[in-house]
């Protein structure tokens, strides 16, 4: 991947959570591939579980400033960057008070926050609004976790016309990190507002977990398994479509499994 842009989207990194394969390869994947030669950005919502002074986030106000409409109602958009200890990697974080100052991350005692829906909009459109205010063309997204889930679908569809985008390929990496439930029941609504609809809207009527995944899936130009074990009805999913799969595969080998199937599966695919 040398000179490639590899833009990563995941809701957990460490050290900004607690270690799980989701938040360990967000921040594993990034430094291979950098270290193959790929130019690499990094963003994540700034939940107000992460303390700001520890790690040392600070907005940046040329990219800060702009407001994303959710649902008709317009949210400005904060723009936060970290660099990460040790490493040649900056994080940018996606903040707006209203979603994502509270403590919370997915849920309140057990029970999702009612915004769920309006915070994975939100978060999409900040982030590929924020890549195109930075100019930095990927040629891959690759998403992790389910409120990263409307990225490929605001790619492919509400960006469809932009030549910005035009030729950037999705990846979406899944982990057994389900949530019980469904959000609101409005968000197929809420995405029309922005003209997303296409086919997504068969699996988000009742937006459940396994719908959010399948709608990311439904624009991936392939997927790959973030840990050994993942949702049986996720599984049974993946089969039934026909883009490239890779298989677990542990950190040590990475660095080559990876860049092979971004160069060989994923740039290559129609």
């Amino acid at each position: 991947m040398e000179g490639k842009r590899i833009l990563y989207v995941t809701t957990e990194m460490t050290p900004y959570f607690p270690e799980n394969p989701m938040s360990s390869q967000a921040l594993d994947l990034p430094k291979v591939m950098q270290s193959n030669g790929a130019d690499v950005r990094i963003f994540m919502p700034r939940f107000g579980a992460i303390n700001e002074r520890r790690h040392q986030l600070h907005e940046v106000i040329r990219l800060s400033g702009m407001n994303m409409i959710v649902n008709d109602l317009d949210q400005p958009l904060i723009i936060k960057v970290a660099s990460v200890p040790g490493e040649r990697l900056q994080v940018y974080f996606i903040d707006n008070e209203e979603y994502f100052k509270r403590k919370d991350v997915y849920d309140t005692d057990g029970v999702l926050c009612s915004d769920n829906d309006e915070r994975a909009i939100f978060f999409a459109k900040g982030v590929l609004e924020t890549v195109k205010k930075l100019n930095w063309k990927p040629d891959v997204v690759h998403v992790m976790g389910w409120m990263s889930s409307l990225v490929p679908t605001y790619l492919k569809e509400y960006y469809s016309d932009d030549p910005f985008f035009q030729d950037a390929k999705v990846v979406v990496s899944l982990f057994d990190n389900g949530f019980e439930g469904e959000l609101d029941n409005q968000l197929v609504e809420k995405l029309s507002f922005d003209k997303v609809e296409g086919n997504i809207k068969q699996y988000i009527e009742k937006p459940t977990h396994l719908g959010m995944i399948q709608a990311s899936l439904e624009y991936a130009d392939a997927v790959a398994k973030g840990e050994e074990v993942i949702p049986q009805d996720v599984k049974k999913y993946i089969e039934s479509k026909n883009i490239p799969l890779l298989d677990f595969c542990e950190k040590e080998q990475s660095k080559e499994v990876y860049n092979t199937f971004y160069m060989e599966e994923v740039m290559n695919s129609n």
